[in-house]
């Protein structure tokens, strides 16, 4: 189904996919300026709260693998609108239930109701907005990055209205039910797809397994931040107020990104040199948290959310330049962010664990460091040469 070509049917559609960028991160960013309060009330240590972090990525990878089969099983109407009851579900659990196992039960399931959403997206933006693709990933990045802002910013706000972590993480239904709702009254995604899919060969697929690695290692700082960035910190001294409103902060920055990156993306094919002022920001972001972070530690974060904005929307973007069909191009979408966002759990688990085996972030913050400088060297391999050709398909299968 597709919206109409009237200017309200465009407005709803542009809307109805900010809508469901915003109830993407909550279940990830909520936690962290939790943190001390859960660890406290559930005795989970560092390592095992970064589950609580982990899970949700771990579940958008594996359900991303198999996002083709969910796709041609569901279709794109009611496998979002089983997400968005998902993550509903998820939030409403965390409000009613606060012991260690339920929130990691929820980690799971809501994950899984994000990945999702998230797995079937793609294939929809490259459909409804074929015109306008890389603005269109920029509007749900942004909105999906603005969504993890808000709920860094306001959980520790609502939990100290109702005297109780737990509503800091529960409240996140009601955006939930009103995307759902939303999601049931407009004509948009692709219903159930009676033909057969051929399967998607990624495991034989060099180049897309290049571009997952890309995608997982470029992004990998966002789930460290969101999971750490509070806590580190409140570890130099800050109070829990401010140091979930620097994770806001952040988001800000990569909202600007979101848009503005992929905007500027529509004058050229070429996404490296863009891709490459993205991941030099996320370099000297990480080196500020390194040597002055408590001297400049807006500017720091401030760089780090503009990277990790304009990598996230520009690798998605790379991705989708490599199909023209937009069932084609949503597979690879797929797999790109199965394998992403499974190498995107590793990253809260180990500064974790890093922070517990030295009694302080310094050493994950020199990882990501290092990270993002071999990203920077591997982004000048995906000139548009080997993908934008009249034999683009059986160029990339052989790669």
């Amino acid at each position: 189904m597709t919206l109409n070509n009237s200017f309200a049917g465009k407005l709803a559609g542009w809307g109805l996919l900010v809508v469901l960028g915003l109830n993407l991160r909550p279940i990830l960013s909520s936690i962290s300026p939790l943190l001390g309060e859960i660890r406290l009330a559930t005795g989970l240590s560092f390592q095992s709260s970064a589950l609580l972090t982990s899970l949700p990525v771990i579940c958008m990878g594996l359900v991303a693998l198999v996002g083709v089969r969910l796709e041609a099983k569901l279709g794109e109407r009611r496998g979002i609108a089983l997400g968005l009851m998902m993550i509903l579900l998820a939030c409403l659990a965390r409000w009613l239930f606060g012991q260690a196992p339920a929130l990691l039960a929820t980690a799971l399931f809501g994950g899984a109701g994000v990945a999702l959403i998230q797995t079937l997206v793609p294939a929809m933006i490259k459909r409804q907005f074929h015109q306008r693709v890389p603005l269109a990933m920029g509007v749900y990045s942004a909105s999906l990055m603005g969504g993890g802002g808000l709920a860094a910013l306001l959980s520790p706000l609502v939990a100290g209205h109702f005297q109780h972590w737990q509503a800091g993480l529960g409240i996140w239904l009601l955006p939930a039910l009103g995307a759902l709702l939303l999601w049931a009254w407009l004509p948009l995604g692709a219903a159930k797809n009676p033909q057969v899919t051929a399967p998607f060969q990624g495991l034989r697929n060099r180049r897309a397994w290049l571009l997952a690695l890309y995608f997982g290692l470029v992004n990998c700082g966002y789930m460290s931040m969101v999971a750490w960035l509070p806590a580190y910190y409140q570890q130099l001294g800050w109070d829990v107020l401010p140091s979930g409103s620097l994770l806001a902060f952040m988001t800000i920055f990569q909202v600007i990104a979101a848009l503005l990156m992929p905007a500027l993306a529509q004058r050229g094919i070429d996404r490296r040199p863009l891709l490459s002022i993205s991941l030099l920001a996320q370099t000297v972001g990480y080196i500020g948290l390194l040597t002055a972070p408590l001297q400049f530690p807006h500017l720091w974060v401030a760089l780090i959310g503009f990277g990790l904005g304009a990598c996230f929307a520009l690798s998605l973007l790379l991705t989708l330049d490599h199909r023209r069909d937009p069932r084609e191009a949503g597979q690879l979408a797929a797999f790109v962010q199965g394998v992403g966002f499974l190498i995107n759990a590793i990253s809260p688990w180990l500064t974790g664990w890093l922070r517990e085996l030295t009694g302080s972030f310094v050493s994950a913050w020199m990882v990501l460091t290092v990270t993002v400088v071999a990203m920077l060297i591997l982004t000048r391999v995906f000139s548009p040469a080997t993908y934008r050709t009249g034999s683009m398909n059986m160029q990339f299968e052989s790669r």
